[in-house]
């Protein structure tokens, strides 16, 4: 919304410029940049042209007056805690879990062994450092869910939440005289995403806990990404979150479950050792199609990995796609055909209870519902914006395996 003027938005409407030129326009222009959310800019813009239409005949003594006034106000001390107006952010469904289904908190899992090629933790988790890389420490901006302007953040090291992806490798059949071709194919992986940085860890078929990235660093996992809990918001979750991949081959229209039980629980208690560590809340821990996202097109859903059959509950967690798609309620964003057509399916429902928040909200603002979700594209444009200007770290894009 950063340059539509007023002057712009009357022409673009179809009102002659002589009913709003001189002080009356740069008065409304002022107003209008005071407001930094741009849906609340152009609702402001809206309502000032119903009230053109309606004064366009007022007579000269009042037209006269109001120029008074104006101009009286013009001259008062300006006092920015009297005067800022309350940045409003789009009022969203909260993305914990009911209290009915929510996940049991982790325990408290703690470091046993630190020997050169493994670490050992209490909980059983053992995971295998040979394959360990390092990138650069992690370093982002988290956006205050309640923030009074586009570029209010906080920088972070921590880790916020995790992003569980498929590998998309060779996947032989899981049988004894496959054996051979299976740990070939394994080794083979694993030597691919450590050159290229791509997960935090990934586990094997044999359910092996490997750490490709130190816990301290980014990985090139997600790319262009969007979540969001309770206070916080998420862009490019490369620094702020971990990747953790499973090698296996994502199907959202079969019946068969990617990952095998082996490597189902080792993901349970390496989520466990994560969440104990890091204090990571169970909304945070959500697939790589959950949270992808394609600026070029505005479509989610851009990485499809685990769009279905994410077994959140055998990992410890709630049923996260039932949680609204912050990329659609924050920033606008739509889903992809494949998603949209999803229906009834897990993350379909995301995406509906997703939409449905953009269309309260926008008629609250009373504003279409296109216009609303063009007015939220703007504000995502402004906030990778902020990350560039701060120095965030730019994102590889995500793994393409």
């Amino acid at each position: 919304m950063r340059g539509l003027t007023a002057q712009h938005y009357y022409w673009s409407v179809g009102v002659a410029p002589q009913t709003v030129r001189g002080i009356t326009t740069r008065w409304i222009e002022w107003r209008a940049r005071r407001r930094t959310d741009p849906a609340e800019r152009l609702q402001f813009l809206q309502s000032r042209l119903k009230r053109k239409r309606r004064r366009v005949r007022a007579p000269v003594p009042a037209i006269t007056l109001g120029l008074a006034l104006a101009g009286a106000a013009l001259l008062r001390p300006w006092s920015r805690s009297s005067e800022v107006p309350r940045v409003e952010s789009p009022r969203l469904i909260s993305t914990q879990i009911s209290t009915k289904s929510a996940p049991a908190a982790p325990p408290h899992v703690w470091l046993v062994e630190n020997a050169e090629r493994y670490d050992l933790y209490s909980n059983g988790l053992r995971v295998e450092n040979q394959y360990l890389a390092s990138t650069a420490p992690r370093k982002y901006l988290a956006f205050a869910r309640a923030r009074l302007d586009q570029a209010a953040g906080a920088w972070r090291s921590e880790p916020a939440g995790i992003v569980f992806h498929t590998t998309e490798s060779h996947i032989a059949p899981f049988e004894e005289d496959q054996n051979r071709t299976l740990r070939r194919a394994g080794e083979g992986l694993l030597e691919y995403v450590s050159r290229r940085r791509s997960y935090h860890f990934v586990i094997d078929r044999f359910g092996r806990v490997f750490r490709i990235v130190r816990e301290t660093d980014y990985a090139n996992h997600a790319g262009n990404s969007i979540w969001a809990d309770d206070t916080s918001i998420y862009l490019n979750l490369n620094q702020s979150f971990f990747g953790v991949a499973f090698e296996a081959q994502s199907n959202p229209d079969g019946d068969q479950m990617p990952a095998n039980s082996a490597q189902i629980h080792a993901g349970r208690i390496l989520v466990e050792m994560l969440r104990s560590r890091y204090a990571i809340p169970a909304s945070n821990c959500v697939a790589h199609a959950q949270v992808s996202v394609n600026p070029g097109n505005g479509r989610v859903g851009y990485h499809t990995d685990w769009a279905a059959r994410l077994p959140f509950g055998e990992l410890g967690l709630g049923d996260n796609y039932l949680c609204p798609l912050p990329s659609v309620t924050l920033f606008g964003f739509q889903p992809d055909g494949s998603l949209a057509e999803a229906g009834d399916a897990p993350l379909g429902q995301g995406w509906q209870s997703a939409l449905e928040q953009v269309r309260a909200e926008a008629a609250r603002r009373e504003l279409p519902v296109e216009r609303y979700r063009q007015a939220l594209q703007k504000r995502y444009r402004y906030d990778l914006a902020a990350q560039r200007t701060h120095g965030v770290p730019e994102d590889s894009h995500g793994s393409d395996r």
